[in-house]
């Protein structure tokens, strides 16, 4: 499992050495864009409008928009400074909190936790504290040039680190169109709706769920090659060097020739006999 993260974990005086892999996937059936004339992906290139052409990567800078078209320049070594900062850091867990106190609407993404070599009995204290407590630890942390809020838990027996989101980042619920203040339903329909739920409960289980578009997707696009209902696209031939002395050596023969024509012209008319004009008697 790729690890894409190192540090420490860290509550009281206990530092845990770790790795972070990442602990879900998308599994996303990714299409691409095709010219639909000739079949060929179509490619977006980066452009700047005022100078109208393309932009190279070391011509590019980071910059936040403040207001409309005024922004501030930030140029790379105050953003890896900023980063050194917060990445030096150990993470340490703040606070140690009830899993139901914090809403799901705040959870992110989750990430397994493994230990490093020597922190491996370190790891299993803070997990059996962990799992004879019931609680979870509340922690800052650097992911990807970003301070994220997270938790540490136990999940089936590996410490996960799942980020949260900051309470800025999730909207005013008031800010919902529409939501009725009182519910109006009658004793009737709120019973009969009731019944519903009881029928439908069941204890939770995620492998009776499937994406079930996907796996149409994915046997739609199988039947289709199996059909060889498939098209390659168009590569734009590139010149070879042999192309490219022939191009050159023909165009150095058109100007050759040019210049010659051009030049025996002017001789011609340079060496063209005067008339003589006969002397009166």
């Amino acid at each position: 499992m790729h690890t894409m993260w190192k540090g420490t974990i860290s509550f009281g005086l206990v530092n845990i050495p770790v790795k972070m892999h990442a602990a879900t996937e998308n599994k996303d059936v990714k299409l691409r864009n095709l010219h639909k004339e000739c079949e060929t992906p179509v490619t977006y290139e980066r452009v700047c409008p005022n100078c109208d052409r393309d932009v190279k990567n070391d011509e590019i800078v980071k910059a936040y928009e403040y207001a409309k078209n005024k922004f501030v320049v930030l140029d790379d070594e105050e953003l890896e400074n900023l980063k050194k900062e917060q990445k030096d850091k150990a993470v340490e867990i703040m606070d140690f909190v009830e899993l139901d106190e914090i809403d799901p609407i705040y959870f992110e993404k989750s990430y397994y936790l493994s230990p490093d070599e020597s922190g491996v009995k370190s790891y299993g204290l803070l997990r059996s504290a962990l799992k004879d407590t019931g609680k979870i630890g509340v922690a800052k942390m650097m992911i990807r040039s970003k301070e994220q809020l997270a938790v540490i838990r136990i999940y089936e027996n590996t410490l996960v680190v799942e980020t949260i989101h900051y309470p800025d980042e999730v909207r005013d619920v008031q800010d919902v169109p529409n939501v009725p203040e009182a519910d109006n339903a009658d004793a009737k329909e709120l019973d009969t709706a009731k019944m519903l739920v009881d029928q439908l409960s069941a204890t939770f289980d995620p492998e009776k769920y499937n994406d079930e578009y996907r796996a149409a997707l994915l046997e739609l696009i199988e039947q289709k090659k199996n059909d060889e209902d498939v098209t390659t696209a168009t590569e734009k031939p590139k010149p070879d060097n042999v192309t490219n002395l022939m191009d050159a050596l023909q165009k150095s023969l058109d100007r050759a020739q040019d210049d010659n024509q051009t030049t025996s012209k002017a001789g011609k008319k340079a060496t063209t006999p005067k008339k003589k004009i006969a002397k009166a008697k």
